[in-house]
């Protein structure tokens, strides 16, 4: 047992009204354990809407300081703790994700583990995942925070006719890719958006980073699979001026000329894991894996 209570940051988004007796008993359970946490300013507005909650400490993205914390608590989705990681940034906060959404990759404690979770947060018995985070770089600067702990997506923007990417690694020629797209994924991010355009879902633990078309032109195109510690290197054509970039869930409008550098960045993410938790055990139950409908 831990000599003090840990000190934790919640973060969240809206969910719907089905959570509410959940989350309400998530708090609770806090304050019956006199748990010190401060929540979100905007999240806490949407709280207080909805739940009865006892005084708390609030915090905004100006004034949050990740080292007056133990641990930071998303509540939502996995867009939602995508978005909790540009508050940790660098600092290694752990997250923890309670899944009020529909998947869950990431915010994998289902709302039926609360307690679950708390308990071993107060004892510290929970685990570390550190997690690799992509880093972009380019001629010019394109987002503040230019990390990303699932992707880096190049797309065509609105309707536009297709676009075309010339993908080097170290420097060396890969393909040129007629798509609508294409997708650097890290581990984590190999069960997104990666897995949707076809990509392989690789462990975590995996030194390696996934590149995967966005509906190529070309059938025989298929995603790559690429040493973490190489460099890939982006030149875009096409009949637009202007393309779409994104990291994780934060997108923005970039020119032609344009040059995307994508690499392996120098920190990690730190996922909680609790026991009795394991990558293996999502995916199996996340994709319906070893169920029958028939039985």
């Amino acid at each position: 047992m831990p000599n003090l209570m840990p000190r934790i940051a919640i973060y969240g988004r809206q969910f719907g009204e089905e959570c509410n007796e959940s989350i309400q008993r998530f708090f609770d359970i806090l304050n019956e354990k006199k748990v010190e946490f401060s929540v979100y300013e905007k999240f806490h507005g949407f709280l207080s809407g909805r739940l009865h909650l006892e005084l708390s400490r609030t915090f905004d993205r100006e004034d949050f300081n990740p080292s007056e914390f133990d641990l930071l608590i998303s509540i939502g989705g996995d867009g939602t703790m995508l978005d909790s990681t540009t508050f940790v940034l660098d600092s290694g906060l752990p997250i923890l994700g309670l899944n009020t959404g529909r998947l869950g990759f990431l915010s994998s404690i289902n709302l039926d583990h609360i307690e679950e979770a708390i308990d071993q947060i107060i004892e510290g018995a929970y685990m570390i995942d550190k997690r690799s985070v992509l880093k972009l770089e380019s001629d010019e600067p394109i987002f503040e925070q230019n990390f990303a702990l699932n992707e880096m997506t190049v797309h065509k923007k609105d309707t536009q006719s297709m676009i075309v990417i010339h993908a080097y690694v170290d420097g060396k020629f890969l393909n040129t890719y007629w798509a609508d797209g294409l997708i650097i994924a890290t581990p984590t991010g190999s069960t997104a958006y990666s897995m949707s355009c076809g990509g392989p879902i690789i462990l975590p633990s995996s030194a390696n980073f996934i590149i995967t078309p966005v509906a190529p032109h070309n059938l025989n195109v298929r995603p790559v699979l690429i040493s973490d510690q190489s460099v890939v290197t982006l030149r875009i054509e096409g009949r637009s001026e202007h393309y779409l970039t994104s990291l994780d869930s934060r997108s923005t409008s970039i020119g032609a000329d344009v040059v995307l550098t994508i690499m392996k960045n120098s920190f990690s993410i730190n996922l909680v894991r609790l026991k009795n938790h394991s990558f293996l055990k999502t995916l199996r139950h996340k994709l319906h894996w070893g169920y029958d409908r028939r039985n």
